[in-house]
C-alpha cells in the first residue's frame, strides 16, 4: 500500500517536528510520502524530500490537516492511507508503517486505525488517549468507535467515500465527527495498543479555547450526526459528567457559553446516522450517549 504522512505545525517546535519527520523516514518498506502544513505560520527549513504547504491564517486543526489530505490528491487519492501525526510526536518503532499496511491489506473493512499514545520518559498512556469507555488496559488492542486525532492512520477511501474532517469545528471532537461518518458507511476502526506514537504527556485543558470548544462541538457533533431522539440523551448524559467533574468557575462558564453557541450557530450539514449505527456503536461498548 501507498502511504503519505500528514503532520499540522504552528512551527514552534522545531526540533520535535525534525525528529518526527527522522522517524518517519526510518520506517520499513517504502518510503512514506510527506506534507507539512505550516498551520498559520512559516516553516523551519526542513529535510530534503519533504512536501510543505504554509496558510496564511490558523484554519484549525481539521481545516489544516483537510489541506494536507489535499495536497495528495482530491481526498487524498494519490495514495492509499495517510498517517495523521502530532509535529511533537516520534515514531519510535521502525515497523509501525509495515503494520499500518498489513492491518489494511487484511481488513479491505478497516477504515482507521488509532495508536497507542505513550510518554516517551515513562511509557504511561494516558486513560484519555485509550479510545474506549473501557480504558483502564491501554495495552489492549480492540474495535473501537472513535480515534486519536495526532496519531492515526486513515484509508483514503474513507475520506473520498464520507469526506473529511469538519473544517468549522477547528479544534476538539473533528475525529469523532469523521468517526461517525466512516462507521455509518460501513467502515471498521481499530485501537492497536502495538503501533505508538512516543508524545509527552500534557492536559488537554492547556489551550485556551478547550473549554468552549468541547462544549461547542459536542453540541454540533449531535446536531450534525445524531437522530433526533438521541440528541438530548447524549447531551444531557454530557452535561451531567461535566458538573459531577467540579470545574472551576471560570472553567463551568465557558463551557456553559460554548453549550449555549452550539446551539445558536451554524454547525454544518445534518447526516444523522442509521439505527443499525446506533446499534453497531453500542454493540462494541459505546452506544453514541456518551
Amino acid at each position: 500500500m501507498r502511504l503519505g504522512a500528514v503532520v499540522l505545525t504552528m512551527g514552534n517546535r522545531p526540533e520535535e517536528l525534525r525528529a518526527l519527520l527522522d522517524s518517519v523516514a526510518k520506517q520499513d518498506g517504502d518510503p512514506i510520502e510527506v506534507v507539512v502544513v505550516g498551520n498559520g505560520a512559516p516553516l523551519p527549513e526542513l529535510p530534503p524530500g519533504v512536501r510543505t504547504v504554509e496558510l496564511p491564517e490558523n484554519l484549525g486543526i481539521p481545516g489544516g490537516r483537510n489541506v494536507g489530505i489535499e495536497a495528495f490528491g482530491p481526498g487524498g487519492s494519490d495514495v492509499d492511507a495517510l498517517l495523521f501525526l502530532d509535529d511533537d510526536g516520534l515514531l519510535p518503532q521502525n515497523d509501525t508503517a509495515e503494520l499500518c499496511r498489513a492491518a489494511f491489506e487484511a481488513d479491505p473493512g478497516l477504515g482507521i486505525i488509532s495508536f497507542r499514545i505513550a510518554d516517551p520518559d515513562t511509557g504511561e498512556t494516558q486513560r484519555r488517549h485509550v479510545p474506549r469507555l473501557r480504558a483502564s488496559d491501554p495495552l489492549r488492542s480492540s474495535r473501537v468507535t472513535t480515534f486519536l486525532g495526532g496519531a492515526n492512520a486513515v484509508r483514503t477511501k474513507v475520506l473520498e467515500q464520507v469526506g473529511g474532517l469538519p473544517d468549522e469545528f477547528f479544534y476538539a471532537h473533528e475525529e469523532t465527527d469523521l468517526a461517525w461518518r466512516a462507521q455509518d458507511a460501513g467502515w471498521a476502526i481499530d485501537y492497536r495498543a502495538d503501533m505508538v506514537l512516543h508524545h509527552p504527556t500534557t492536559a488537554p485543558s492547556r489551550h485556551a479555547v478547550y473549554h468552549r470548544m468541547v462544549a461547542r462541538n459536542r453540541v454540533w457533533l449531535a446536531r450534525r450526526n445524531l437522530p433526533v431522539l438521541l440528541i438530548p440523551a447524549y447531551l444531557g448524559v454530557w452535561l451531567l459528567l461535566t458538573l459531577a467533574r467540579r470545574p472551576s468557575r471560570p472553567a463551568l462558564r465557558a463551557w456553559l457559553g460554548g453549550f449555549r453557541e452550539g446551539w445558536s450557530s451554524p454547525c454544518g450539514p445534518r447526516r444523522p446516522m442509521k439505527w443499525s449505527t446506533v446499534w453497531r456503536l453500542t454493540r462494541l461498548g459505546r452506544p453514541p450517549v456518551i
